[in-house]
């Protein structure tokens, strides 16, 4: 089937007066807002994928192809190594085992290991037993995962259904997916259709997730010369019809999109802040006019946050070009707070994604497993709480972990993944598991700090555990160490006796009483308590940016440098930034570049509000008029002189352009030194 890119623009026009219009209403809107509600219920079992059952049924685990024939019998072990259970392994034909039965267990994680003749483990897999959901998961719960069933079970709904199931079974309430450009629009004007990612789509919005769906990368017919794959179509008219396409097409199904992963990275096309904001502003307006109701994410900012990469987003006021300010982090979260102030910042009162997180764990095992050892599957489930709550202490609105299926990096040398290779659970899996249930709807009220206490983490929330509201602590101790020196603190429980406790649970969402335990360690506990009893505790709250009243334009502008043209910076340990280059004391053409996204032809003017002294743009201003979909180049001579390093404080250009009821666009970047390297990958 065919499908022009260029749809009328009626709705383009529409959907930006709507935008002008609704904005004061979301200024006052609480941060944790719902923004989107889906349809949802409790989820089963079902089959009962990967070996995830709820508490209260009867467990069988399938025996794996590569258990030997050696193997005589199995026994099973909880998260601790204790051996709950054994028995005979019975085969019904050669390479054939029946499945074992385990009978009802309790909520964990269990491993079934399968021995020979002399004891010896030849061979093992695993099984998990969550709590059933006993209400819906709130429409604002901020326990998310980064899912990308598109990725891991491309054109495979039978999979992808696995996938979806043990999501729900966790207790989430949004999904991150992935869409590829060049499979769902091979042409210009092209679109295929019955792909993975509408399967994926359907299948998610069916188990009642809300999915977040993000691209990266361009298909060939959109490269032009001197171009590459992995970087913005240098035409956004393309990106903008794109993007258009796309909320049309998933309206009802997809909630929210990134406009593209980790732009700022080397491997994601190494843009600068200055395009990243460009771009977002032609998909923003493409989403916008697709389906006004979307929420269209900030594209996704990856590594340490940078003052540059916010102060280039606050001087192209990009934050009428987002509803969510989303980033990756794969710190440890005693940094978050610390780290992310300029995130904060750039956020400009909208609620915060972390779309990717985690801290890479090394494996033991080879390819294709890649499998923890024991001891640091435990510390992987331990780190989970750990990251989700200090996250939404600093910020976070909506955290997704990266990630759901078994992926690793560094040739294997790195596990992400909350399952293993054959989809079976890690202890990390029961963890998120715990968390969807106990932090369902959370909303953080504040820390507990104490200088004398200083390995002890204490983290209140209003949250409906069990679909009633309660007051929920998650509690450890824990130094700000690496993975080899973990595990080995410990800290007396420091809040008040008579504080009243209803439940308490482990990090896996087991039961353990109903008294405050007398140790933290780095395994969280769950501690929950009557509504409003965490009022009592002096809490530390973490204050938000002042909210910047929204004033998109139709009218973006672009300086459309060259690929080449660009280095990169090394300001800030750990963090990727690119800038652009130009030589000194050589006359060049800047290519200014102006979009009309809008219905009417619009009519206005554009002029240089900031230069550095002894810097040349002629001419300084420029009367423009562009056609509906239209773009023009601006004629612009520049010129900077070799000065001494200590002369080159600023190098920003700034214009502004006034173009009515249009709006006032604006384009800010910077021009840096050339060293003569160029850009390196």
């Amino acid at each position: 089937m065919r499908q022009n890119c260029t749809r009328p623009f009626f709705y383009s026009f529409l959907s930006i007066v709507l935008l002008l219009v609704i904005t004061p209403v979301l200024a006052s809107d609480d941060l944790w807002r719902a923004m989107q509600t889906v349809e949802r219920g409790v989820p089963e079992a079902g089959d009962h994928p990967g070996n995830v059952y709820l508490k209260g049924e009867c467990v069988y685990v399938q025996v794996p192809a590569t258990v030997p024939q050696s193997a005589v019998s199995w026994r099973l072990l909880d998260d601790g190594g204790d051996v709950l259970d054994c028995g005979d392994l019975k085969q019904a034909s050669p390479y054939n085992f029946p499945p074992v039965r385990l009978g009802r267990l309790g909520i964990g994680w269990y491993c079934i290991e399968f021995l020979n003749a002399q004891e010896e483990c030849v061979e093992w897999t695993c099984a998990a037993v969550l709590a059933k959901l006993k209400a819906p998961i709130p429409q604002d719960s901020p326990i998310c995962i980064d899912s990308a069933v598109s990725w891991f079970a491309k054109n495979d709904p039978v999979h992808q259904e696995r996938l979806t199931r043990l999501a729900a079974l966790a207790g989430m309430n949004w999904v991150r997916d992935r869409v590829r450009w060049r499979d769902i629009q091979p042409s210009a004007d092209e679109f295929a259709f019955k792909t993975t990612y509408d399967s994926a789509a359907t299948l998610q919005a069916r188990y009642g997730l809300k999915v977040l769906q993000v691209f990266h990368g361009i298909p060939s017919w959109a490269v032009e010369e001197g171009e590459s794959s992995g970087h913005f179509p240098r035409d956004l008219r393309i990106l903008y019809n794109f993007c258009k396409s796309m909320a049309e097409r998933f309206k009802g199904r997809v909630q929210a999109w990134e406009p593209w992963n980790e732009g700022n990275a080397h491997n994601f096309g190494a843009h600068t802040a200055s395009e990243m904001a460009t771009a977002q502003k032609a998909a923003y307006l493409g989403f916008k006019a697709g389906d006004p109701d979307i929420i269209v994410g900030w594209n996704a900012y990856a590594g340490v946050p940078t003052q540059l990469h916010t102060k280039t987003l606050l001087e192209n006021q990009a934050w009428s070009y987002f509803d969510t300010y989303n980033v990756h982090t794969y710190d440890w979260p005693h940094s978050y707070d610390r780290l992310w102030e300029p995130t904060r910042q750039a956020a400009c009162g909208r609620p915060i994604w972390v779309t990717e997180a985690d801290r890479g764990l090394a494996c033991e095992t080879p390819l294709p497993w890649c499998d923890f050892t024991r001891e640091n599957e435990i510390q992987k489930a331990e780190f989970m709480a750990q990251s989700y709550a200090t996250s939404l202490w600093a910020g976070c609105n909506r955290h997704f972990h990266f990630i759901l299926g078994h992926y690793s990096e560094g040739e294997g040398k790195i596990q992400f993944g909350l399952l293993r290779l054959d989809e079976t659970p890690r202890p990390s899996y029961v963890a998120l598991a715990a968390m969807g249930r106990l932090l369902a709807g959370a909303k953080c009220l504040g820390r507990w700090e104490s200088k004398d206490h200083p390995n002890t983490h204490i983290i209140a929330f209003r949250a409906w555990p069990d679909g009633k509201e309660r007051d929920v602590l998650v509690a450890w101790a824990e130094k700000n160490v690496d993975w080899a020196q973990r595990r080995k603190t410990s800290a007396p429980w420091p809040l008040p006796q008579e504080l009243k406790i209803e439940c308490v649970y482990d990090y896996l969402g087991r039961t353990i009483g109903k008294d405050a335990p007398e140790e933290l360690h780095s395994d969280v506990v769950y501690v929950v308590l009557p509504p409003g009893e965490a009022e009592q505790l002096s809490l530390t709250k973490r204050a938000t940016a002042e909210y910047r009243p929204a004033s998109p334009s139709s009218v973006v502008l672009k300086v459309a440098m060259p690929f080449s043209a660009r280095e990169r910076l090394e300001e800030t340990p750990w963090a990727t930034e690119f800038d652009f280059v130009v030589e000194p004391e050589v006359e060049i053409e800047l290519p200014l570049v102006v979009y009309n996204f809008g219905a009417e032809t619009v009519k206005g003017v554009i002029r240089v509000e900031h230069l550095p002294k002894q810097w040349r743009l002629t001419p300084s201003e420029w009367e423009v008029t562009v056609e509906p979909m239209g773009r023009i180049q601006l004629p612009a001579q520049f010129f900077r002189p070799q000065l001494p390093q200590s002369e080159m404080t600023d190098t920003w250009i700034n214009l502004r352009g006034d173009f009515g009821k249009s709006g006032q666009p604006v384009l800010a970047f910077r021009l840096t030194s050339y060293s003569g390297e160029g850009y390196k990958k």
